[in-house]
C-alpha cells in the first residue's frame, strides 16, 4: 500500500522530494513492517518503527517517517482498505526536537574566517574553497548553491537565475552577481565548465557536491567552536551574518529579505514582487557586500601583526 500511495503522490511532488520519501520508506519502514497486511497494522508496531529511528538520535527522520506512515494509512482509509487510521493518534510520542539556531559569525569574527579560507587549498579541493567563497558572496541557501548548473548563469546580465523547482519557496530566485562573484565563477569554470553542474561531486560527476563537504571544510579551518579566537559557523550561517551586517549598514530591509528569498506565501503576488521590486537596490547590495568582504580580508591580512586590533565595524562607509 505504501508503494501505491507513493506512486499516487509522486507526480505532484518535486522529483527530489519523491526520492527522499521513497528512500525513507525503503530504509526505515519496509524492513520492519513492509510485509504486514495494512489491515493488521497496530499503533504499537508503528511506534516500534519510529522509536528505532529515535534511538539513533535522528529525530527529524523519525518525525518525517511518522508523517509518511500517517499519510499512507490515511490514503488506505480514503480508498476503503482501512476502517480507521492506526497512526492518527500518535502525535507527540517522539521526543521534542531542540531548536538549534544555525551557527553564524559575528561582524568581528568574519575577518579571521576570510583570512584563513584560502589556506584550505592545501588541505582539500580547490572547488570546495571556491564553493564557500561563492556561498559567502551570494548568501544563498547551501542546497541552492550545491545544485547550481551552468545554464542558470546569465553572464551577459551578471545574474544567477535559480529555477523554481530548486527553491524552497517554489519561485524562481534571481541573484545579482557582483564582480567578485563573476571572478569566482570564472575560476570555477576552469574546473567544472564542461559539466552541467557547477559543483559536482568528486566521485560522481553527475551528482552535486555532498551537503557535508562545505561544513567539513569550514570545521577543518578551525571554525567549529573549539578554537580560541574563532567562532563557529555552518554553511547556512553566512545568511544570518550577511543579513545582520546589511541591516546594520542601513540598506532597505525589504530588499534584503527579497535577496534572502524570504517571501510572503501569496502565490502570484509573491512571484511578481520577488522579480519586480528592488532590482537595482539588490544589485547595489550585492556589490557593496562583495566590496565589504574584500576590505575586511585586506585589513585582516595587514592586521596579523601582534597587538593589532581590527574593528570590522569601521569598514565600509554608511549608506
Amino acid at each position: 500500500m505504501a508503494e501505491e500511495w507513493w506512486h499516487h503522490q509522486k507526480d505532484v511532488w518535486k522529483e527530489s522530494h519523491a526520492k527522499r520519501v521513497w528512500t525513507r520508506l525503503k530504509i526505515n519502514v519496509f524492513p520492519l513492517i513492509g510485509q504486514h497486511p495494512v489491515s493488521d497494522l497496530k499503533p504499537q508496531e508503528i511506534i516500534l518503527v519510529v522509536r528505532a529511528i529515535e534511538k539513533k538520535d535522528a529525530l527529524d527522520v523519525a518525525q518525517r517517517v511518522l508523517q509518511d506512515i500517517n499519510r499512507v494509512c490515511r490514503y488506505c482509509v480514503q480508498t476503503g482498505r482501512l476502517a480507521s487510521n492506526p497512526a492518527s493518534e500518535l502525535a507527540g510520542i517522539l521526543k521534542a526536537r531542540k531548536t538549534e539556531h544555525r551557527a553564524s559569525l559575528s561582524r568581528d569574527e568574519l575577518p579571521a574566517f576570510l583570512r584563513v579560507l584560502p589556506e584550505y587549498d592545501a588541505q582539500g579541493r580547490v572547488l570546495t574553497r571556491l564553493a564557500i567563497e561563492l556561498l559567502v558572496l551570494t548568501f544563498v541557501r547551501p542546497g541552492e548553491l550545491r545544485g547550481a548548473r551552468w545554464d542558470e548563469i546569465d553572464w551577459d546580465d551578471s545574474l544567477w537565475r535559480i529555477p523554481a523547482d530548486r527553491m524552497k519557496m517554489g519561485v524562481e530566485h534571481i541573484v545579482p552577481l557582483s564582480k567578485q562573484s563573476i571572478a569566482v565563477l570564472q575560476a570555477i569554470q576552469v574546473i567544472s565548465g564542461r559539466l552541467d553542474l557547477v559543483f559536482p561531486s568528486e566521485r560522481r560527476r553527475h551528482e552535486p557536491m555532498s551537503d557535508n563537504t562545505m561544513r567539513r571544510a569550514i570545521f577543518r579551518l578551525g571554525f567549529d567552536g573549539s578554537k580560541p579566537g574563532k567562532g563557529k559557523v555552518t554553511p547556512h550561517g553566512f545568511r544570518a551574518t550577511a543579513s545582520s551586517i546589511l541591516n546594520e549598514q542601513g540598506f532597505n530591509p525589504d530588499a534584503i529579505e527579497r535577496q534572502l528569498s524570504h517571501m510572503e506565501r501569496n502565490g502570484v503576488r509573491a512571484a511578481y514582487t520577488h522579480h519586480a521590486r528592488y532590482k537595482e537596490e539588490r544589485r547595489e547590495i550585492m556589490q557593496w557586500w562583495a566590496d565589504y568582504l574584500d576590505k575586511l580580508r585586506r585589513r585582516s591580512l595587514v592586521c596579523e601583526l601582534p597587538g593589532c586590533q581590527m574593528s570590522s565595524g569601521s569598514v565600509g562607509e554608511p549608506i
